[in-house]
């Protein structure tokens, strides 16, 4: 169990992470008489890599955990371990801004979240570690854009949906080359279905983790994939969660098969998965969890170009609705009173000339039914209709919404409407759902065409569907989001081919997604 993290507890973990100027003069490459007095750590303490993520026009998280052993449990002593870290302004580190010492706890498994201040923003910086005489892999980051800066171009890959036992992470090697500002996961980072003998890749362990140091286990494996770990290295991420990073289909407090486990049991395995989720996302100190509960939802802001409100859609959802009575139930929330506020405060206060919101599951409305008669997707926001349609009605007097979705293993991309039950409503926004990283495995495109192709004239508001792997990159303008689905030919091999399957554009003030 984590023990609670009181505001005292806290303010401690944030000063021992974010050591700034004050400790400037810490050297971080120790001279030989000091590195004589280190305690040596072992070979590979930093297996894990380096990452970094929500940027700020001031600032960067950077981390790393230490764990030389890491698919058992870590493999450090049970000692605080004190780590130098360095960010430079060019990547030999001739010019570095910042440098100093970070504590890393065993009670978050050697984990170092560095929050960095003082920075210049839409800059690119260079990062490093040092502990026990080790060095870590060189890091690439790069601060948000000025607050009152009005032009330039975002670029921001949209990811999710990396099912180890289905492939590799190839998608990323060509996510690196095209060299996004930033990273947005929306879900799905780890799975935790248990090891299967006809994988591509086995999952580690004997069966699904429960436990904290099962839950270490499983991310340590999946950071071991060499194209998600560049790819952590070369920019920041801004990360939240969906349902795999706990337990298949949970709601909030409730498991996918609460016969099978307890509302305590599941309560402590929701407080291992947060952990364990924390101790390996590039998160800030607020998002440390108290128990069973984590603070995910957040706001980033890129200039005045962009605002992204990250949503949480796991863990204030009532159970999901299994008809359409319980659909249409306002009662029934995904977000909770609380989160829902805060979204809608930020989007009607929003100075930003483009709306985003980072939606784990898809908003926009699947009809399975042909012809008369419709089949909800339940296990999306149309399981869920009464507050979805209260938030489309909002979007009706929103600056350029956008939501950009995870989940479906899928690329649907689609205009999202006032209401859906009126074919003539108006659109009122634009929904990217990325397909997946490797979720899936190489999918039978015809199978799946067969399947969903004859389902487009009761779902006009699709613009494209598609079954590939990959993700979407974004160019966000001024005057227009120009969008790209990126795909490869297989992830069954650690090697493939990427392509362009697709481009589509959103125009500024035009509600809607079209096809390039």
């Amino acid at each position: 169990m984590t023990e609670a993290v009181t505001p005292d507890r806290r303010r401690i973990l944030t000063a021992g992470a974010a050591v700034l100027g004050a400790t400037a003069s810490a050297q971080l490459w120790l001279p030989a008489s000091a590195r004589a007095a280190e305690t040596p750590l072992p070979e590979g303490v930093f297996s894990l890599g380096v990452a970094s993520g929500d940027p700020l026009p001031d600032g960067i998280v950077l981390w790393t955990r230490l764990a030389p052993d890491p698919l058992n449990g870590g493999g450090m002593p049970d000692r605080v371990v004190s780590v130098q870290w360095e960010l430079a302004a060019d990547r030999r580190f001739k010019k570095v801004v910042r440098r100093g010492t970070a504590r890393a706890l065993p009670e978050y498994g050697h984990s170092v979240h560095v929050d960095v201040r003082g920075l210049r923003p839409g800059r690119v910086y260079w990062y490093r570690f040092r502990a026990g005489g080790r060095l870590s892999p060189l890091g690439r980051t790069r601060t948000a854009p000025h607050p009152l800066g009005s032009g330039g171009t975002l670029r921001v890959a949209l990811a999710s949906c990396q099912n180890w036992q289905h492939g590799y992470f190839t998608p990323y090697a060509d996510m690196l080359e095209q060299d996004p500002d930033f990273v947005l996961f929306v879900g799905d980072y780890i799975y935790e279905s248990a090891p299967s003998a006809t994988a591509v890749r086995r999952h580690e362990g004997t069966g699904e983790p429960y436990t904290l140091t099962q839950y270490r286990n499983r991310y340590a494996q999946y950071r071991s994939d060499p194209d998600l770990a560049a790819m952590h290295a070369n920019a920041p991420w801004v990360v939240t969660f969906d349902d795999h990073e706990v337990d298949n289909d949970f709601a909030g407090e409730v498991p996918q098969d609460p016969d099978k486990q307890s509302h305590d049991a599941f309560v402590t395995r929701l407080t291992a998965a947060y952990q364990a989720y924390y101790e390996h996302m590039p998160v800030r100190a607020t998002a440390i969890p108290n128990g069973p509960h984590v603070q995910m939802y957040r706001r980033l802001e890129f200039g005045s170009l962009v605002r992204l409100n990250v949503l949480d859609t796991r863990q204030f959802r009532g159970d999901q609705a299994t008809g359409q009575a319980g659909a249409q139930d306002p009662a029934l929330t995904m977000l909770g009173a609380e989160q829902k506020r805060w979204l809608l405060n930020g989007l009607r206060r929003s100075p930003a000339r483009w709306n985003l919101i980072a939606s784990q599951i898809m908003m926009a409305e699947t009809d399975l039914k042909i012809g008369e008669g419709k089949l909800w997707y339940y296990d999306a926001w149309d399981g869920y209709q009464a507050e979805r349609n209260a938030l489309l009605e909002e979007f009706a007097s929103v600056r350029n919404p956008v939501v950009l979705s995870g989940d479906r293993h899928l690329t649907m991309i689609s205009d999202l409407k006032r209401d859906f039950a009126d074919p003539d409503s108006a659109v009122v926004g634009a929904e990217f759902v990325g397909t997946s990283i490797a979720s899936n495995g190489d999918q039978d495109q015809a199978a799946f065409h067969a399947q969903f192709d004859p389902l487009k004239a009761d779902n006009p508001h699709w613009k494209l569907i598609d079954a590939h792997r990959g993700y979407h990159l974004l160019d966000i303008r001024r005057d227009g989001i120009d969008a790209r689905v990126r795909v490869v030919d297989t992830v069954l091999k650690p090697r493939a081919t990427h392509s362009t399957l697709a481009a589509l554009r959103v125009e500024v003030g035009r509600p809607g997604v079209t096809a390039v």
